[in-house]
């Protein structure tokens, strides 16, 4: 049984999973999750700045990131914030990837696929 409290969070906005699974890795600025994002998509999903800001501080309120104190090298941005996912992000990004691969699993049980769509 899934955390109630990560329950209410699903199903999560698509640019949601995609700043948690960019931020997965290491903590990561807002140009490089963008930046991520794109790459991850094959370019098919491009955030603004403003969505990605705006999508990070719900996120950071939700309890999905927090902005860390990153080493910073001479050469990086001091403007630059850095953020990282919470093990409650952690465990609503695997609830949202469960959620998601039950749907693709319910929909190839009807003989859909990608071909026929």
């Amino acid at each position: 049984m899934t955390d109630p409290d990560v329950q209410k969070l699903l199903p999560l906005p698509p640019a949601t999973f995609h700043i948690l699974l960019a931020v997965m890795p290491e903590p990561r600025h807002g140009y490089a999750i963008i930046q991520d994002v794109e790459k991850r998509t094959d370019g098919e999903l491009r955030m603004s700045a403003g969505t990605l800001y705006r999508s990070i501080a719900r996120m950071v309120e939700q309890g999905l990131l927090t902005e860390v104190a990153k080493r910073r090298t001479a050469d990086d941005d001091q403007r630059r914030r850095y953020y990282r996912i919470t093990s409650f992000g952690s465990a609503v990004a695997a609830a949202e990837m469960r959620r998601l691969s039950q749907l693709v699993r319910l929909a190839r049980a009807t003989g859909l696929t990608p071909e026929t769509a």
